[in-house]
Formats: structure tokens, C-alpha cells, sequence
């Protein structure tokens, strides 16, 4: 009779210790699921982070874009001048060489010109 008064106490004893067991389990999930969410947050703290660094990223891009732009457009500006500064060079010098000429024309006719007023004056002094 006493092992069949034992066993409700034994019974007992091992009922305790199963939720004994499952109080652990329980807390062991518990404590893994919250470790879970530490994670998650921290993930979602990093693709935010990504996220701002994404968008920083491509506000860069966009000015540099814009800069790039601006340059291209500065150099064909600066390409237009140069061609208006060699247009204007050419024409100086073709300018130049017009003023050369009529200034060796002007020479000869100056020394013709001497020529006939030397001859005249002779001329004026013999008679």
C-alpha cells in the first residue's frame, strides 16, 4: 500500500518538475524572441542609416550632375570665344597686311613725289 501512496506524490513531484521544465523553456523563448526584436531594431537602425546615406548619395550625384553641366557649357562658351578671338586675329591680320601695303605704296608715291619736287625746283632755279 505504501508504493501506491507514494506514486500521487510522485506523480506530483514529476508534474512539478515538467512545469519546472516548460517555466524554463518559456523563458528561454521569451528571452530568444526578445533578442530576436533587439536585431530587428537594430537592422531597421542600419537600412535607415543606409537609407539617409542613399539619399545623401544621390543628392551628391545630382550636384555634381549640375556641375558637370555647368562646366561642359563653360567650355564650349570659352570654345566660342577662342574660335571669335581667332576669326578677329585673322581679320587683324589681314588688316595688318592691307595697312603694310598701302603704307609701301605711300612710301614709293613719297619718293616719287620728292623725285618730281627736286626735278621741278631745278627747273625753277635753271630758268
Amino acid at each position: 500500500m505504501k508504493t501506491l501512496a507514494e506514486q500521487p506524490a510522485k506523480a506530483t513531484e514529476e508534474i512539478g518538475q515538467q512545469i519546472g521544465a516548460i517555466q524554463s523553456e518559456t523563458t528561454a523563448s521569451v528571452d530568444a524572441i526578445s533578442s530576436i526584436r533587439d536585431l530587428i531594431d537594430e537592422m531597421e537602425a542600419i537600412s535607415s542609416t543606409i537609407a539617409a546615406a542613399v539619399e545623401e548619395q544621390g543628392a551628391a550625384t545630382g550636384e555634381i550632375a549640375n556641375s558637370v553641366q555647368s562646366a561642359a557649357n563653360s567650355s564650349t562658351e570659352v570654345t566660342q570665344n577662342i574660335s571669335g578671338v581667332s576669326e578677329a586675329a585673322g581679320q587683324t591680320g589681314a588688316a595688318s597686311e592691307q595697312v603694310l601695303d598701302d603704307a609701301g605704296n605711300l612710301s614709293r608715291d613719297a619718293t616719287t613725289l620728292r623725285s618730281e619736287i627736286s626735278s621741278f625746283l631745278e627747273k625753277m632755279r635753271a630758268a
